[in-house]
């Protein structure tokens, strides 16, 4: 039974294999020296146990005959995961050509801004002949602002979506910039893309200075893009870790199955011995009623280890064996105890692995924040002229700056609040406020775009005194209105706020008359980075995470969200909250 609990012990050595072989390959050298020590304390384990000897002061008996072809098959796949463990701490997780491609596009990418805006600028002199050329430049401007913002998304490990927006970007500005200089397109080109293939005429030399500069700095950042689309973040081909996890996972069926079949031959021993008993205490009947009853009190505890064993093999850990007497049975429940109370040891000290990853992510996504604000201060502080007078082409520059650092502190703020409410530490203070006035503040915050749409907006919400956030279910609301602001045409649209009241919850309608959602696509859009129109992100911005922040705020608050819509009749998103006090997990 003790070599039976040390081979147990295996598989917890197994999975902490696992995880300071990737940790090593992650760049944590400290690591190296504890993955070769339970590395040596493995193979001095499994030789024990075909040899016999002494393990933790405890004797281990050598395995019998009849279980030695499971030992020979344990032993076979331990060999061929301990090959791929080292082979892992010896590797690189991530694909450095993808990480140079990424970090120079990040680092080109104002440069592309500027020079598309640059282009704008040499158009906007041209008569109205050329407005088609016009067009193309804004949207060459526009698809150079979110390309940084797809880069990012990669770079911090959001890799399918990111790289297939990335794609589509690049494929837009080379069929724009090709038009505009006369490179000869093929129909296929444009698919994907809102350019027109009706024919243009030749820009102007005196007017075509920033586009040789835009088609000389493209041809450098397409290029990068494109090993991007082409090649993940992380090392696909070959994949070391993915071979060390197809080995551990057969070296953990093994494992069981060796302790399977040991444990059976035990009790199948165990048996014969009691057969025996019961034929030598036959020949008296009143012993052999003692000894029948001696042996059925002792198998109750052994049947209880024989269970608790096949919860381990389950994967069920933690779990303890009630049995105080001093025998040996005693002993083999207290070592069972002690070896499943270290697997749910190891088991909690992984699940904290992971949330201090978590951490990590945001902790990165808030440093990317911190020099995002001085820049964005230092802007409004040249656009006021307190450092002195500027040109307009100076001020026009230093706005692209102000917005993208604006972009880009969004989409940071966005990725923050996601790993907040992941990790459970998204702040909610909430207060009796009237939700009437939680709406009126949010609609009034977008009143500038508003009024450029010449959007209307009806408030229909009753006064109702609740408990919630206001600063939290103000940012509910003002995603959900700019949602609609981006789907419904300007001049032509309206969103409309209206409440219902139950006696337990609160429920708010925001309406809008704009494009709606196909139906196959309405439920996955409260998943992370998930965008039902690419396209529409490609003109208006997003990052497809403002749905799954709203759905997040509004369950901590005790509330549901859903939506209802119908192809170019408009949306409805309704969001709910208690009436009384709600006690959240958070």
């Amino acid at each position: 039974s003790y070599s039976i609990i040390r081979a147990g012990d295996l598989k917890t050595k197994t999975e902490t294999i696992a995880g300071l072989a990737t940790s090593v390959a992650n760049g944590r050298e400290a690591d190296r020296v504890s993955l070769e020590k339970e590395i040596n304390e493995f193979d001095t384990i499994l030789s024990t146990l075909k040899s016999g000897g002494t393990i933790r002061g405890q004797v281990i008996s050598p395995i019998p005959n009849d279980i030695s072809q499971d030992y020979t098959t344990m032993a076979s796949r331990w060999n061929e995961y301990r090959k791929e463990a080292i082979a892992v701490q010896s590797s690189s997780l991530y694909n450095k050509e993808v990480v140079s491609a990424i970090n120079y596009v990040l680092d080109k990418n104002t440069d592309l801004i500027l020079t598309s805006d640059s282009l704008v600028k040499d158009l906007e002199t041209l008569d109205r002949n050329y407005n088609t050329h016009k067009e193309i430049a804004a949207n060459l401007r526009e698809t150079a602002k979110t390309i940084g913002q797809d880069a990012l998304l990669v770079s911090l490990g959001q890799d399918e979506i990111a790289r297939q927006n990335l794609q589509m970007a690049r494929k837009t500005f080379d069929v724009g910039l090709g038009k505009l200089l006369q490179t000869p397109l093929k129909d296929d080109d444009y698919i994907g893309t809102n350019i027109s293939k009706e024919p243009i005429a030749a820009i102007p030399r005196e007017n075509s200075k920033s586009l040789d500069d835009l088609d000389l700095l493209w041809e450098a950042v397409g290029s990068r893009i494109k090993v991007i689309e082409a090649k993940s973040l992380y090392t696909q081909t070959d994949n070391p870790v993915s071979k060390m996890n197809v080995q551990r996972q057969n070296l953990l069926e093994s494992i069981d199955n060796f302790l399977g079949v040991w444990n059976a031959d035990r009790i199948e021993r165990r048996n014969n011995n009691i057969a025996l008993t019961e034929v030598v205490s036959g020949i008296d009947i009143a012993v052999f009623t003692v000894v029948l009853l001696t042996i059925r009190r002792s198998l109750g505890p052994l049947e209880n280890i024989t269970r608790a064993l096949a919860k381990v093999k389950d994967g069920i850990y933690g779990e303890k064996i009630n049995y105080s007497t001093k025998d040996e049975i005693g002993e083999l429940a207290s070592s069972f105890n002690t070896m499943s109370e270290t697997i749910r040891i190891k088991e909690d000290e992984a699940r904290k692995t992971d949330i201090a990853k978590d951490e990590f992510l945001a902790m990165i996504t808030h440093e990317l924040k911190t020099p995002l604000v001085p820049i964005r201060g230092y802007a409004d502080i040249l656009l006021s002229g307190h450092l002195g007078e500027i040109t307009d082409k100076q001020r026009e520059r230093i706005n692209i700056i102000k917005s993208s650092a604006t972009s880009l502190l969004q989409l940071i703020s966005d990725l923050l609040d996601v790993q907040k409410l992941e990790l459970g530490q998204l702040k909610i203070q909430k207060e009796d406020a009237d939700i009437h006035d939680t709406v009126l503040k949010s609609v009034q915050t977008l009143q500038p775009q508003i009024e450029e749409q010449n959007i209307k907006i009806v408030n229909e919400v009753s006064h109702h005194v609740i408990p919630h956030d206001p600063d939290r279910i103000g940012q509910v609301l003002t995603n959900l209105i700019k949602n609609s602001l981006k789907a419904i045409k300007p001049g032509s649209g309206m969103v409309r706020i209206y409440s219902e009241q139950t006696p337990d919850e609160i429920r708010i309608m925001v309406i809008d008359n704009g494009l709606g959602v196909p139906y196959e696509k309405q439920g996955k859009l409260f998943t992370k980075f998930y965008q039902a129109d690419a396209s529409m992100t490609r003109e208006k911005g997003g990052s497809g995470l403002g749905l799954s922040i709203c759905k997040g705020i509004v369950e901590i608050h005790g509330g549901k969200i859903s939506m209802q819509s119908t192809p170019n009749s408009g949306t409805t998103v309704t969001f709910s909250l208690p009436v009384k006090e709600h006690k959240s997990a958070i």
